[in-house]
């Protein structure tokens, strides 16, 4: 049986995806609430919140995140970062997945990745969890109800994390796999609930499609002044550097916070959502942030709570230092209502330095700002990847290494020309330790750093 509203030439069936149970399209918030609710997959927060856990991944899986070796990515991708696949090893690989998948209740999300529609990409993702497509419902753009109708995609994930790989026979790494195949126009993800592989799949899928159309796709948030996009800034920085917390200023409109393009016409973010880090979230310091976990359909992912009352306790890193919320853009009350800004007049790169060596803010030349850019000396943040439970000195190029398919250079090439050719002023900004290393100085205020980049 299938429920919701689709294209009636692009169901699952056209697409080679058959003898499923039912399968739900297009669900809006609060059908996806009920779902996952009677499935038994979370409990109802406070404001009716989505409370989750993801089990033993509560963090990304990079070393499990495999693309397939064609003809068409041989020599575009960054071998020696992302690990390949032989495109016998994908088939198998699918063909086990859809068998697996058969007779289980499937949920698709028909969603754009991009605000410019010049530039975005249609994506079509299939979850096993109702809560996942709440997530990614949050975390991309949504289309409007009559252009459901005609959507098609150009690409298609499948999320099945009751699925567990087999490394000898599907050549990956472990029970978990996240496999990306370009010339399949397909992403398999496999033996993971934590949410997050879903939004970074399109990343990495825009990150590797978009240089071809001069476009420079960017880890970092964004923002511009009130009612001037000409005075945009974006923020570059690793998972829980603070891309998020900076740019939701409450005397700036927030274009998005984590991961946009630079195209000739300006800044788009890809995503109609946030992602945010909530540990020791407080409502004086971040009030627009903490406002939205005691909104409807908001999914607290992985924080503790009491059973009772279900006050969420932001303090608490028992289940992960990476504990989450996902919302829509519209939560935020300064969000730009089409995710579209000017060229960046300031380019701010943000290192969490656990050493505490770094000055809090400097300006960079071009130059130095390419240095910063392609060496990407920062720290791994607790939680954000699995095994990690403190902060890790790391070098990440571009400040996102794990999500840039192609070589460095081109994306440090593409940065390279659109400062120069824009203008932008450069900065490097520490929101890591001062007064000493981890471990002895303490986490640089997130006021002071708003109040030099507000200076």
């Amino acid at each position: 049986m299938t429920t919701g509203r689709v294209n009636p030439k692009q169901r699952l069936e056209d697409q080679g995806i058959s003898g499923l149970g039912n399968v739900y399209y297009n669900l809006q918030e609060p059908q996806l609430v009920e779902a996952a609710l009677s499935r038994g997959e979370g409990q109802l927060g406070r404001g009716g919140a989505f409370l989750v856990t993801t089990g033993k991944h509560t963090g990304r899986s990079p070393k499990d995140k495999f693309v397939v070796r064609t003809p068409e990515t041989e020599d575009s991708i960054w071998w020696e970062n992302n690990p390949p696949m032989q495109p016998d090893a994908f088939q198998t690989l699918k063909q086990d997945m859809i068998a697996h998948m058969a007779g289980r209740d499937y949920f698709v999300q028909d969603l754009f990745g991009g605000a410019d529609p010049a530039h975005r990409l249609d994506v079509r993702v299939v979850t096993e969890l109702a809560w996942h497509g709440l997530f990614i419902r949050h975390l991309l753009r949504r289309p409007d109800p009559a252009s459901i109708d005609s959507f098609t995609p150009d690409f298609t994930i499948i999320n099945c994390p009751s699925f567990k790989a087999d490394p000898a026979r599907h050549g990956c790494r472990s029970e978990t796999v996240i496999a990306i195949n370009i010339a399949d126009r397909t992403i398999l993800i496999g033996g993971t609930e934590y949410a997050g592989e879903n939004k970074k799949s399109v990343f990495t899928l825009l990150n590797y499609l978009l240089p071809e159309k001069n476009i420079m796709p960017m880890h970092c948030s964004a923002n511009h002044a009130p009612g001037n996009p000409v005075d945009t800034a974006v923020f570059f920085g690793l998972s829980g550097t603070g891309k998020t917390t900076l740019s939701a200023d409450p005397k700036r409109v927030l274009i998005g916070d984590d991961e946009h393009g630079w195209s000739d016409r300006g800044t788009f973010n890809f995503e109609g959502g946030c992602y945010a880090k909530t540990i020791n979230l407080s409502a004086e310091a971040e009030p627009e942030i903490y406002a939205t976990t005691s909104r409807f359909a908001t999914v607290i992912e992985n924080m503790v709570y009491d059973e009772d009352t279900r006050e969420l306790d932001f303090d608490d890193d028992s289940l992960t230092a990476n504990m989450r919320c996902a919302y829509p853009l519209h939560y935020i009350s300064n969000a730009s209502a089409t995710a579209l800004g000017g060229h960046p007049k300031n380019v701010i790169m943000l290192t969490c330095d656990a050493f505490g060596v770094l000055p809090p803010i400097a300006r960079l030349t071009p130059a130095q700002a390419m240095y910063h850019f392609l060496s990407g000396f920062t720290s791994k943040v607790a939680g954000t990847e699995r095994g990690v439970t403190e902060p890790e000195p790391t070098f990440s190029t571009c400040f996102g290494a794990p999500f840039m398919p192609r070589r460095p250079e081109v994306y440090g090439e593409l940065l390279k020309g659109k400062i120069a050719k824009h203008g932008a002023t450069c900065w490097l900004v520490n929101t890591g330790w001062t007064g000493g290393a981890y471990g002895t100085g303490s986490r640089m205020p997130i006021k002071a750093t708003r109040a030099l980049l507000t200076a």
